[in-house]
């Protein structure tokens, strides 16, 4: 921003001086002549760089003083001009720092740190704001004389770009071996590059974290880093291409869907696979689609170029349910089982972010993973908080954090799944405090969820007391339904439809189907699946024939239901025959828990329509029942049956499974799915629909991991609108537990609004 500032200023003949504020605001001084400045000013909004965002352009006029002799870009300050603060997030490489290291007379030429003042690393590098170069990570490296020239010409595309650097200044490469030693070697890069056509697995240290690389292409490659990872059996493996033309050979690319994969955040975007598909299956296995992203580092594309096949993996190092390994001992050590060889470099990552995830819905974004490339962006409110700030430390599983200030919340990057990973967890306390940190924030209040035994629940009441500030407890799909209003700038009440996996409901038992009542201080429960019963717990959601058995327990006779699961489903049983006498022995005993989790419905059906017989990644059964559904058709007669009971609508979820047991041995598989999938989602809509009618509602929303159900998110809207009501998604924050965090903060703050004077 200061460059381009500069330059305006001498293009219009004034004087004075920019400055960075400590919260990422940019201070203009300048005089002159009122028209020359006038046309500045019009400027600075016609022109501004294509990376600067701004939130507001405050003018203040006085008389001319004659302060200045010359337009200078000042040190920087901690002063602060706006609201919140805004920190930029990681941005891919420009074009020209690619033609950059793609030109052999360059000084960059195949340097694959290059960057510029609209390009590189941000975030996973700035240790504290204002941000200059000696608070980021690229303090370790002391400019050259060449560099330093370019760092201080204003007219230079790199002044004062905190990350340059150049072979001769900047970090450096280097191959080592599994057991730690340097691989003596001429061109780190191309090595590499052969280290992969091989078919050999390298880990490979980029900007926010560390990617295990190996060949798309070949069967056993992919196996054998299957085989390595451990628990990564079917779970999908990102993968990269070099550009669109190579992404064309395997997957279908629609223009939103480009638009989205070149932008500067170069998500992974979920495509769908094209009839020429010759890429391993073991990528994706079980799927329609699968995960591609495009080269955001000069690293990346070097590595690429040497390689002639489609694509590569790019999966996160590290092992399941960890964080991502940043440091080159950590990544040496933790990965040796897994890596041949590692590509390492000597700049430190201070935040790792993982990539993001996006899938397109009908020209519509639905956010997977918000982190690398939109973090730390906040999210603007219509609801302002009147605090000094909030911080909400987010669900169990697919955990991140908020901070909320004033009308902004700044969500973190991903974190993980805080159900007993040490490190995973000191990993949660590191982030809240960098986005204390980066904000600003002493917070007044911390909200979390309602669950008494989440880890995040305890570490909030810890939170709250040491600090002594307001503890605010938020029900898990209040804060689901929160969030949705909140990036769709509702202020009046709505009925959403929250359809999950699991969320400890207002009962103490476990709600994932509900259709609520919503406010952002209130929220009322009007209809809902069918209770069923969780034989074993947790079990029930690894093994989904748990499920299965106990829904249509409630239909058939137990010697029946008990030939049908020993001809047919005996291998969903971890051992068996025994485990499947417990079952219906806890069934009979009535020793269980219930939910009306959407979740286990759609497993249940996965599990009978036998596509999914046991979990090994979250949401396996359900996703790949999607999968074969979109390869169906929705011919099959499927009615979803609605009752009232105790005031409050029920969608009975045992007659849906036994309707489509009955025309099983009739009927496709896929074309089963497709039905099976139709008539909940019309069971859903329809309580949302008529709950809507008796109250007077207009709006409806629908969040929740189900909501990155292709068929379910398009049925729902469909039968809303027909029904004259509008309907409202998500397109800013992840409709699953990974954008809970931010639904708490703004549940707080119109909770305490009430409170502050």
């Amino acid at each position: 921003m200061r460059p381009f500032v500069y330059r305006l200023a001498v293009k219009w003949g004034l004087v004075g001086y920019v400055q960075n504020l400590g919260d990422a605001g940019v201070r203009i001084v300048v005089e002159g002549e009122k028209s020359a400045i006038e046309n500045f000013i019009q400027d600075l909004k016609r022109e501004k760089p294509p990376m600067a965002v701004y939130e507001k352009i405050g003018v203040n006029w006085g008389s001319y003083q004659g302060r200045f002799k010359k337009f200078t870009i000042s040190r920087s300050s901690k002063a602060s001009a706006l609201k919140s603060s805004y920190i930029p997030p990681d941005i891919s490489i420009c074009d020209k720092c690619l033609n950059d290291i793609l030109n052999p007379t360059d000084r960059h030429y195949k340097y694959p740190f290059t960057c510029c003042a609209d390009c590189g690393p941000r975030f996973t590098s700035i240790i504290e704001l204002p941000y200059d170069r000696m608070r980021t990570t690229m303090k370790d490296f002391p400019l050259c004389s060449e560099c330093e020239q370019e760092y201080n010409n204003p007219l230079d595309r790199r002044y004062h770009a905190q990350g340059i650097c150049c072979p001769k200044c900047g970090p450096r490469l280097l191959l080592y071996d599994r057991q730690g030693g340097i691989v003596d070697c001429e061109d780190p890069i191309t090595d590499a590059a052969n280290i992969v056509k091989e078919g050999k697995i390298l880990a490979i240290k980029g900007i926010g974290g560390t990617h295990l690389a190996t060949l798309t292409t070949d069967d056993e490659c992919i196996l054998e880093l299957r085989r390595r990872k451990r628990d990564r059996r079917y779970k999908p493996f990102a993968i990269m291409s070099l550009n669109l033309d190579k992404i064309r050979e395997y997957a279908i690319l629609d223009e939103y869907e480009e638009e989205i994969i070149t932008s500067f955040r170069r998500p992974i975007v979920l495509l769908k696979k094209s009839e020429h598909y010759d890429l391993s299956e073991w990528i994706s296995p079980g799927l329609h689609n699968v995960g591609v992203m495009l080269p955001y580092s000069a690293l990346h594309y070097l590595i690429l170029q040497q390689i002639d096949d489609p694509a590569i993996v790019m999966t996160s190092g590290n092992t399941t349910d960890t964080p991502m390994s940043i440091s080159n001992d950590e990544i040496i050590s933790r990965l040796g089982h897994i890596a041949d060889y590692f590509l390492l470099h000597n700049r430190e990552i201070y935040q790792r972010a993982d990539d993001s995830v996006i899938k397109i819905i009908n020209g519509k974004t639905k956010i997977i993973r918000r982190s690398r490339g939109f973090v730390p962006e906040p999210i603007d409110i219509i609801l302002e908080y009147k605090g000094k700030g909030i911080l909400a430390v987010g669900p169990e599983l697919t955990a991140t954090v908020s901070v909320m200030k004033r009308n902004r919340c700044y969500p973190s990057q991903h974190i993980g799944n805080l159900s007993g990973d040490l490190e995973t967890i000191e990993f949660h306390e590191n982030v809240v405090n960098q986005m204390l940190k980066l904000t600003l924030v002493e917070p007044d209040a911390v909200a979390c969820d309602l669950h008494p035994n989440f880890y995040t629940t305890r570490y909030a009441e810890k939170f709250a007391d040491t600090h002594n500030i307001e503890l605010v407890r938020v029900q898990h799909h209040h804060a689901h339904a929160a969030k949705l209003m909140a990036e769709n700038n509702i202020t009046e009440p709505i009925i959403c439809i929250t359809s999950d996996g699991v969320g400890y409901g207002q009962d103490g038992t476990i709600w994932g189907g509900e259709i609520l009542l919503v406010s952002y201080n209130s929220m009322e429960r009007l209809a809902h699946l069918k209770p069923q019963p969780m034989p074993g717990g947790d079990i029930s959601t690894k093994y989904p024939t748990r499920m299965l058995t106990a829904i249509l327990s409630k239909a058939i006779s137990e010697d029946e239901l008990r030939q049908i699961l020993v001809k047919n489903y005996i291998e969903g049983f971890k051992y068996g025959q025994r485990e499947m006498e417990v079952v219906f022995s806890a069934l009979r005993k009535k020793e269980y828990v219930t939910t009306t989790s959407s979740g286990r419905v759609l497993d249940s059906i996965s599990a009978l329509l036998k596509i999914c017989l046991e979990k090994t990644y979250e949401g396996e059964p359900a996703i790949r029942l999607e999968s074969i559904a979109a390869k169906g058709k929705d011919h099959i007669k499927i009615t979803p049956e609605i009752n009232k009971q105790n005031g409050k609508y029920v969608f009975d979820t045992t007659k849906l499974l036994s309707d489509i047991l009955e025309k099983l041995n009739h009927n496709k598989i896929q074309d089963l799915a497709a039905s099976g999938q139709r008539a909940f989602a019309e069971g859903l809509a329809q309580m949302a629909i008529t709950t809507a009618e008796e109250t007077g509602i207009k709006i409806i929303g629908f969040t929740g991991g189900v909501a990155y159900n292709e068929a379910i998110n398009n049925i729902i809207s469909k039968l809303v609108k027909e029904n004259n009501l509008k309907f409202i998604e998500h397109q800013k924050t992840p409709p699953g537990d990974a954008g809970i965090s931010l639904g708490q903060a703004v549940i707080a703050a119109a909770k305490l609004n009430d409170t502050i004077k």
